[in-house]
C-alpha cells in the first residue's frame, strides 16, 4: 500500500480508459500518453494497459508501506528516493518506509508511475480509470491510500532492456488526418491549418486542449455527431480545440482534423506557450 503525503497539483489513477460504455456517454479517459505509461508497465513486465499513476506538472509526496518495484517513465519531474535523486525509464526496487518525492516537471508535462502487478484501486466499468462522476474521487488526495499487487521474491529482469524512446516529449510537429468537415473549409483555411504553427492556450487539461489562434470560420455547426480523443473541433468563433481522453462522446462543431493516436501522446506532453504544428497524413 502507498500512503498519498502530498497529492501534487493533479494526479489520478489510469489505465488504457473504458471503450464499452460510449453510447451511454461515458468518457473513454485512460493515460494522456500511451506510450509512456505503456513503457512503464513494460519495463516491470506488467501488461501495458495495468492501471499507473499519471502525475501532471507537480508530482505528488509518497510512502511505501510494502516493497515491490517501480518504474516512472514521462515527463522528468526530479523524482528522489529517500532524499537522493532518482532516475527514471528504469526498474527500482522499493523496501517498506521508503518516501518517493517529486518536484515540478523539467520536461515534459505527465509523469507515470507504475508498481509491480499494477494498482489495485476502485474499478468501475470495467477500468480503473478516475474521471469524475463515475469514480468515488476524480484525484488522489492527502491521505489516500493506494493499495497495489502484492510482490514476491525476485523477478526475472530480461525486460529491463527495453530501450525507451525520449525525443518525442519535445517533438512540435502532430501529425493529423483530414476530418469529416474539414473539406468545408476553404484553400485558404486549409492552407492555414497546417502552414504555421500553432501556440497551446492557458485552456488545456484531460478533455481538451485550446489553441490560441484563431481560424476564420464560416462553417456552419453540424448535426450532433461522434467525437473521439484527438478530433479536432472548430468553433463558430474559430477556436480550435483539440479534444483529449476526458472529452465527451458526442458534439455539434465541425471536427476539422484528427489526431494520429501517437500525437496524442505528444500533445499530452505540452503545456501553455509551447508550439505545435499539423502535419497531414494519408489513412
Amino acid at each position: 500500500m502507498i500512503k498519498v503525503l502530498n497529492p501534487g497539483f493533479y494526479s489520478t489513477i489510469q489505465d488504457f480508459g473504458r471503450y464499452n460504455y460510449l453510447q451511454y456517454g461515458v468518457p473513454i479517459s485512460g493515460v494522456m500518453d500511451w506510450y509512456a505509461a505503456s513503457m512503464a508497465n513494460a519495463l516491470l513486465g506488467n501488461p501495458k494497459e495495468a492501471p499507473v499513476l499519471e502525475m501532471t506538472m507537480v508530482g505528488p509526496v509518497l510512502q511505501f508501506f510494502e516493497q515491490t518495484e517501480i518504474c516512472i517513465t514521462g515527463a522528468d519531474m526530479e523524482a528522489r528516493l529517500n532524499g537522493l535523486p532518482l532516475g527514471i525509464n528504469k526498474a527500482i526496487a522499493i523496501t517498506q518506509g521508503d518516501v518517493l518525492n517529486f518536484g515540478k516537471s523539467i520536461r515534459g508535462f505527465r509523469g507515470y508511475l507504475a508498481v509491480f502487478g499494477g494498482f489495485k484501486t476502485e474499478h468501475v466499468m470495467d477500468s480503473y480509470s478516475m474521471y469524475q462522476g463515475i469514480t468515488t474521487n476524480s484525484v488522489i488526495s492527502k491521505g489516500s491510500e493506494l493499495p497495489f499487487a502484492q510482490k514476491d521474491g525476485v523477478t526475472d529482469k530480461k525486460y529491463a532492456v527495453l530501450r525507451v524512446h525520449k525525443a518525442y516529449i519535445n517533438k512540435e510537429r502532430i501529425e493529423v488526418f483530414e476530418g469529416p468537415e474539414f473539406n468545408l473549409l476553404s484553400k485558404n483555411q486549409q492552407e492555414k491549418l497546417f502552414s504555421k504553427p500553432h501556440i497551446i492556450s492557458n485552456n488545456n487539461n484531460r478533455m481538451a486542449y485550446q489553441l490560441e489562434e484563431p481560424l476564420e470560420n464560416s462553417i456552419k455547426a453540424i448535426i450532433t455527431s461522434p467525437v473521439l480523443p484527438g478530433t479536432v473541433q472548430l468553433t463558430p468563433k474559430g477556436q480550435l480545440i483539440i479534444l483529449m481522453r476526458d472529452c465527451q462522446t458526442t458534439g455539434g462543431y465541425p471536427r476539422v482534423l484528427q489526431l494520429k493516436e501517437n500525437a496524442i501522446d505528444i500533445l499530452s506532453q505540452k503545456f501553455t506557450g509551447n508550439r505545435i504544428k499539423f502535419k497531414r497524413i494519408n489513412i
